[in-house]
This record gives C-alpha cells, structure tokens and sequence, in this order.
C-alpha cells in the first residue's frame, strides 16, 4: 500500500501520542455518541471510569470532598470548542476521571443555562459547575494591550477564583481554553508547593524578564524594587496550581489589582493579565517541569506562524499565541502540532446536516 503525503505526515506527528502509556489512555477508542442540542454540533464524550487505585467519593458528591481533584476553566464562545476539547483530554488520560471536578467561570452576559445544559449533553457525567463572572468588576482596570483578544475581561477571572470557587475549595489547576493534556492530571495535582508558596507553574528564566515592562516601569525605583532580592523568571499563567487557601488569607486579589490600577496611571506594561501576576509573584513560584506547559504553540502574534515542539518529554500541549488549532484546521491550513489536537476535538461541522436528513 501505498501512502500519501498526507497519511505519513499525520503518522510522523502523531508518534508523541503513541509514546503515552496504555494506562493512560483508557477507552481512547471508545466510539462516542452523536449529540446535537439545537445550537452547538457536538458528538458525546466516550465515558471514562476509575481505576480499581482510586480514591473512593463520598455517596453524595459534594465539591467539598477531599479526595476530588479541582480544576478551573473559563467557558467563552469563541473559546468553548477549545475548551471541550481541554475538558476531554483531561479525562482520557486521568487514572481517576471521576474524581476530576471542574469549575467553568463564564461571562455574566452569557447563556448560563445553555451553557450549562451543553457541557452536560457532551460530559454526562461530569462533575462541574458553571459560575457567574461579573466582568464590571475588573472593567474599569483592565488597560489596552498589544492584542485585542488579551482585553477580554474573562482573562481576567483567574484573579479571582478564590473569591470564585466554594471556599472550601482549598487548590485548584487553572488551564486556560487551548491546552491538550496528554498525561495524568493526578502527576500535577500532586506537585507540592513548599513553604509560603502560592503559585506552581513552569519558569523559563532564558527568557529576558526585563522586556515585559517597559522604561516606565524600570526607570521608576519605588516600583522595580517590587524585584529586590528576587530572581524573577517568566512563567506562563495559563497553567498554574493554585493554592487558593493561602490566596484569601493574603488577599492576593486586591495585591493584583493594585498593580492593575498603577498602570492604568502610569501604562508600565503591554501585555494584559500576565504582567500583574509577575509583579506579585515573580521569584516566588514553585518552579515545575517545562513538560507540563509546552506553550506557544499558537504561533506568537503571526497569523500563519507555525512552531514546532519544544524537546523532551511532553505532558500538556499549550496552543498560546494568536493561532488556534481549531481554526487552523477548519481552514484546512494547519500547522503539524494542531493534528496532536484533532483527536480530542469533539465538534462535528456535518453534524447538524447529519440531523436535517432524519
């Protein structure tokens, strides 16, 4: 037989995934189910059980439970296929599906309930909740950054997920819409945060810290000596384990806002919710494998930028940057990373035809 181009670069760039355990991708070949709502053409996800080693839920399940496992998203229109996709990825490869519980932060002006009622139709039996983000809350402190989509008052909610979440809800991973996990969810929830820490996420001290603020910033001594005695190191926030217990014992909400405020006042920085986040935790994060948050994958700010993966080992694939694979491929223009992301997307364009027929 003989193989297209085509065929054998989908077979090249899917090898990644054939490196994962068979442990990890139970019931990767369970056939779904189709699904359509009326209003998004989605398939249903297979069901994905736990394993015998699991810890065991208490009979009425309750977000409060010590054994779930937490995990907060943010559920927005342009970004809901991305994040189904994100929600199926962690699944398939959890060891303890059913002790996964998640917290989708969406809009004030969005459809809760539609919402609500799709997440359900395509996970039936998702433990989740969806809540309510009034985005007038940080409206009036949010400053134009180099890219529009950066402005969205949603990208924000990751600064208020302890005020958020129920409070009994003591940890969380935050994952932003355009990741694939292709690993164990449990292996990063279990990273331990030492000391005061309250942040864990991948550090990549190479890169040159200074350039994210600009000469107000650093010419300005009273605010640069935020970083005295620090070694400050770029992380991305779009992959972070929170300990949210520690955040609203010292209200690190209000200290992110502040920072938001002086720059409102002084414009110190270019790139939207990021910077603030440096500013109160720069130097003090606990630092993670770089295998979980293989960002960039989007391409930078270049429409048809294509990048390759980092080398080593990869757990979470991380599509930051202006290009998302979803788009990439309905344009039937991809980069050879979006085909790792195809396998978890579980939108059907053909769908709603499909159903017209019958």
């Amino acid at each position: 037989m003989i193989l297209s181009k085509k065929h054998i670069f989908m077979l090249f760039v899917s090898i990644p995934l054939l490196l994962i355990p068979a442990s990890a991708i139970r019931g990767f070949l369970e056939k779904p189910k189709a699904n359509f709502d009326g209003y998004l053409r989605y398939v249903e996800s297979p069901e994905y059980r736990n394993s015998e080693e699991c810890p065991i839920l208490e009979s009425d399940l309750s977000v409060c439970d010590p054994n779930l496992i937490h995990i907060a998203m943010t559920l927005d229109s342009h970004y809901f296929r991305g994040s189904i996709a994100a929600v199926h990825s962690v699944l398939k490869h959890a060891s303890c599906p059913e002790n996964i519980y998640f917290h989708f932060v969406t809009s004030k002006n969005s459809d809760f309930q539609q919402l609500t009622q799709t997440v359900n139709s395509i996970f039936p039996s998702l433990s989740f909740k969806v809540y309510s983000f009034d985005e007038n809350r940080v409206k009036n402190l949010i400053s134009s950054s180099i890219r529009q989509a950066l402005d969205n008052p949603l990208n924000y909610a990751r600064t208020y997920l302890a005020e958020i979440i129920d409070p009994c809800v003591e940890r969380v991973i935050y994952l932003d819409s355009d990741v694939i996990l292709v690993d164990d969810i449990h292996k990063l929830w279990s990273i331990s945060l030492t000391g005061s820490r309250i942040i864990g996420a991948p550090e990549y001290c190479h890169a040159n810290f200074r350039t994210y603020f600009n000469d107000n910033f650093w010419s300005d001594t009273k605010l640069s000596k935020v970083f005295q005695g620090k070694r400050p190191c770029y992380f991305n926030t779009g992959v972070m384990v929170m300990d949210l217990g520690k955040w609203r014992k010292g209200d690190y909400t209000e200290k992110i806002e502040n920072w938001m405020e002086i720059q409102k006042e002084k414009r110190i920085y270019e790139l939207g919710s990021l910077p603030p986040f440096m500013l109160v935790f720069g130097g003090e994060i606990e630092g993670i494998d770089h295998k979980w948050n293989q960002h960039g994958l989007g391409g930078d700010n270049l429409v048809n930028s294509c990048r390759t993966l980092h080398p080593g080992p990869v757990s979470l694939l991380h599509w930051s940057g202006k290009g998302k694979p979803w788009v990439r491929l309905d344009q039937e223009n991809p980069c050879p990373v979006d085909f790792l992301w195809a396998p978890y997307d579980l939108y059907r364009p053909s769908l709603h035809d499909s159903f017209d027929q019958h």
